[in-house]
């Protein structure tokens, strides 16, 4: 491995997801995905084989939230650095990451231009940190400035939400839309959530504009044609998309 060669080991339970986020990887020279794990548990097993020095780490894991097991890897690997990269964007979450020191926190759906440019914030800043052995206090300020100011960002932009979307009804519609296996309409839902049809209908064509779900147009024998919602696997989406 060069010295500036990063490794990257992806968290991550939708193996969808991870092959995007080591497809897009792939497209920065020197970065490489060296493992995936679908939990917390494969994760802590790998890193007793080996050490990246990048984890993409996502929070919803099937054994242990992401978040935590950041926690778990500071204590026993303080030099890996990790990324989030997660559907959780409700404050404390991001404010528990920041306090875990992580360099970046992206919210799904993940725009691709943002994956990429944060990837390469991170290796600009670990070539900084690596080629140096004296920095003065300009360059100090300077790198905390900006992880500072990214960080800020993220954690404000998640907290913006339009008008009749509440960040605790969300976190509870995504919940419970994510353990459904199959295509429902919005009474199925509105049932299985606990709200009313016209609020479960806004969450619904919300998340359908984040990219997080899909419609699907049912045409029966008779009637009108009846909206089905499920779940998308994962969709990174564009700038301009």
């Amino acid at each position: 491995m060069t010295e500036n060669q990063i490794n990257v080991m992806v968290i991550e339970d939708d193996s969808t997801a991870a092959q995007i986020y080591e497809q897009f990887t792939k497209k920065l020279e020197h970065f490489t995905v060296v493992a995936t794990a679908g939990s917390g548990e494969q994760a802590l097993e790998l890193l007793t084989i080996f050490t990246p020095q990048l984890i993409l780490l996502d929070v919803f894991l099937p054994d242990i939230n992401g978040v935590e097991l950041l926690w778990e890897i500071r204590k026993k690997y303080r030099g890996i650095d990790i990324i989030l990269i997660t559907a959780a964007n409700d404050v404390e979450t991001v404010g528990e990451a920041i306090r875990g020191g992580a360099f970046g926190y992206l919210v799904k759906p993940v725009i691709i231009d943002k994956f990429l440019s944060t990837l390469k914030h991170y290796q600009s800043t670990r070539i900084e940190l690596t080629e140096n052995k004296m920095i003065n206090q300009d360059k100090i300020d300077d790198l905390f400035r900006t992880h500072h100011n990214r960080r800020t960002q993220s954690a404000a932009a998640v907290t913006e939400l339009p008008k009749g979307i509440d960040k605790h009804t969300l976190r509870l519609v995504r919940d419970k839309v994510r353990e459904v296996q199959q295509s429902l309409n919005v009474d199925e839902f509105a049932q299985l959530v606990g709200i009313s049809y016209s609020t479960m209908r806004r969450y619904l064509e919300y998340l359908v504009s984040c990219k997080e779900m899909q419609v699907e147009i049912v045409y029966g024998s008779v009637g009108r044609p009846e909206r089905k919602y499920r779940v998308t696997n994962f969709f990174l989406c564009r700038n301009d998309a």
